[in-house]
């Protein structure tokens, strides 16, 4: 909008520049050989002359229209260092103020550099010029900078608490807490009502508070936790239970786990999920957690639970209880057949044949007895083996 508006106040301007350009009519004087000259040049010319005259500026133009020197604008230029050294310094100063008020502060900084350049030997405007320079740059988040710039004020002027208060800031600003205490305990040592530096002083002590206190929380919970897979490692050891990994396990076991029931009792159940495997008819069913203690015939009633309809599937018709065989593969690559009312954790504790754990998990097969003979012989040890982790 303030664009917009910019650019219809020069068109008025222009348009009222056309109205009142002087044209001689007969009988009446020529004008001076100056303004003849622009009497002779199109609108938008005179508007270029006029944005080389500082006082008509719009936007910067350092040249004289014809490549060389602005000398007007070189002139006024150098009317910042027209003064004594310390007046000069103080006049930067003066400006960066002004850049800082409304916000600019890359051109306050750039003030304040020169002023410093300056070089004027007044340690009250050399500090004050580091002092707001460091105001800048923690405006603009460059916290080094602005450490460095307090520094430079506390070596002139070693009780300027401002210099404490903006260090203090930056350094709790790149978590450096204690170089942030140190430099502000030092400000109250002789500004010990300092509001602004207790406060400042009391966040950093709040911060590194909560800081340990999280450190302390996330210790005790990476204890709780050892110690929980230490419980847990033990009472699978007890049991001689033995875990193999697949090299491809399903997407569901990717992240399964055993647990103890209660998991600072190591004789407590376990508890794991279980892969229900139909090998003749390419199905499957997965249970999320089911107890060590449970049986292949609780288990059986738990998945045959369906409707009708399900039953009444050809491929479906020797699925019930009576009908059906259980068995869970060996360590060696064989399978072995489970009782159906034989208590999961004693089949996994048989040494001979040995049954694992697969990915965590309980992985039994459940055939028809029917063709449980075919499927039995159709078994592959090297295939199974080849499916696991090596």
């Amino acid at each position: 909008m303030k664009i917009e508006e910019e650019l219809d106040a020069e068109d008025r301007l222009i348009s009222e520049w056309e109205k009142r350009r002087y044209i001689p009519r007969p009988g009446e004087p020529q004008l001076p050989p100056q303004l003849s000259d622009m009497a002779e040049k199109t609108t938008e010319d005179v508007m270029k002359e006029l944005n080389r005259l500082p006082f008509f500026m719009t936007e910067l133009d350092e040249t004289d229209g014809e490549g060389g020197e602005n000398e007007t604008l070189e002139a006024l230029k150098s009317l910042a260092y027209d003064g004594e050294p310390d007046e000069i310094a103080t006049n930067f100063k003066n400006q960066g103020n002004d850049c800082y008020k409304s916000k600019n502060y890359k051109a306050a900084i750039n003030y304040y550099t020169k002023g410093i350049e300056v070089d004027c030997g007044v340690d009250t405007i050399t500090s004050a010029l580091y002092l707001n320079r460091a105001a800048c740059q923690l405006e603009l988040k460059n916290f080094r900078s602005c450490i460095e710039d307090c520094k430079k004020v506390l070596l002139i002027d070693p009780k300027n608490i401002k210099a404490c208060f903006r260090s203090g800031r930056a350094f709790f600003s790149v978590q450096r807490y204690e170089e942030a205490k140190q430099i502000l305990e030092y400000g109250l040592t002789f500004d010990p009502e300092n509001k602004q530096v207790k406060d400042l002083y009391q966040q950093i002590v709040n911060k590194e508070k909560a800081i340990e206190e999280a450190r302390l929380k996330k210790e005790r919970e990476e204890q709780k936790e050892k110690m929980r897979l230490d419980i847990l490692k033990n009472s699978i050891k007890l049991r001689h239970f033995s875990i193999l990994k697949s090299s491809r396990p399903a997407e569901m076991l990717e992240d399964a786990k055993i647990r103890l029931e209660n998991e600072t009792d190591y004789e407590s159940q376990l508890i794991f999920p279980a892969m229900i495997l139909y090998p003749t008819t390419d199905e499957f069913d997965y249970i999320a957690e089911i107890s060590e203690l449970a049986t292949p015939l609780e288990i059986l009633e738990l998945v045959l639970n369906r409707p009708k309809e399900w039953f009444e599937d050809p491929k479906h018709k020797n699925f019930s209880i009576k009908k059906l065989e259980c068995y869970m593969e060996t360590e060696s690559g064989g399978l072995v057949k489970v009782g159906k009312k034989l208590s999961i954790n004693n089949a996994l504790m048989n040494d001979k044949p040995k049954a694992p754990l697969f990915d965590n998990s309980l992985r039994l097969y459940v055939v028809p007895k029917v063709e449980a003979p075919e499927w039995i012989s159709k078994w592959n040890k090297d295939i199974a083996l080849s499916k696991r982790q090596a």
